[in-house]
């Protein structure tokens, strides 16, 4: 097996409450199977305290105990502990984020591990310091990213919107996860769909297309790299 040596993605959304975390957690089952030792991070969790739940979810669907980069904070270095956005999380809790215990974590986890799934916070222009968003940071570290859509009413306007802030930003989009949950309209999810894998043919024709059936579904339409 050819190992990535710690290899980052950032998975970031179209939207808050959008499937990031489910999605994380089965990208990387779907790298373990594949015989990766792959972990995954959270950026920062907000409405916590103690440990990220978002971690805890990636672990169940990888089918994992709780690692010791967990238990010791390196998978999640900032819990803020009211549910909002990192920016207003932070100021509520009277700290400062900081962004250098973030990419140090990330660092440590690059040595043990061939891949690293961070998973943001919201969307991809969710502020963590003023100004400063998730776009800057990704854009920064320089990380490829899975962007995670979904069927629902308004997913078209709002992936085409992240798409061209990333094309524009020159972010390396190295796949559109579409996430099939709760489909109240199959005409609009079918209509959607199609829409969006004809425009990712046409305009991010290297980024990949990765569909995800349902909660149920262990299986993940695509292939790994």
């Amino acid at each position: 097996m050819k190992k990535l040596n710690g290899k980052v993605f950032f998975v970031t959304g179209i939207d808050t409450n959008i499937g990031k975390s489910y999605v994380t957690g089965h990208l990387a089952k779907a790298y373990l199977e594949k015989g990766f030792r792959v972990v995954t991070q959270k950026l920062v969790q907000t409405g916590n305290i103690g440990f990220s739940e978002d971690i805890e979810i990636h672990r169940k669907i990888m089918g994992i105990e709780r690692l010791p980069e967990d238990i010791d904070g390196t998978t999640c270095p900032i819990i803020l502990s009211y549910p909002a956005s990192p920016h207003l999380a932070a100021r509520i809790d009277h700290v400062r984020l900081n962004l250098k215990k973030i990419e140090h974590a990330t660092d440590i986890l690059k040595q043990k591990y061939d891949i690293i799934l961070i998973e943001g916070a919201g969307g991809i222009m969710t502020p963590l310091i003023g100004n400063y968003t998730i776009l800057n940071y990704i854009k920064d570290q320089k990380l490829p990213i899975f962007i995670v859509t979904s069927p629902r009413l308004g997913s078209i306007n709002h992936t085409l919107l992240t798409l061209e802030i990333c094309r524009r930003s020159e972010i390396n989009i190295f796949a559109l996860v579409y996430n099939n949950f709760n489909i109240e309209d199959n005409l609009i999810s079918n209509d959607t769909k199609k829409y969006l894998k004809n425009y990712l043919k046409k305009f991010c024709n290297k980024s990949k297309w990765i569909e995800i059936n349902n909660r149920e579904n262990k299986h993940l339409t695509f292939e790994l790299e």
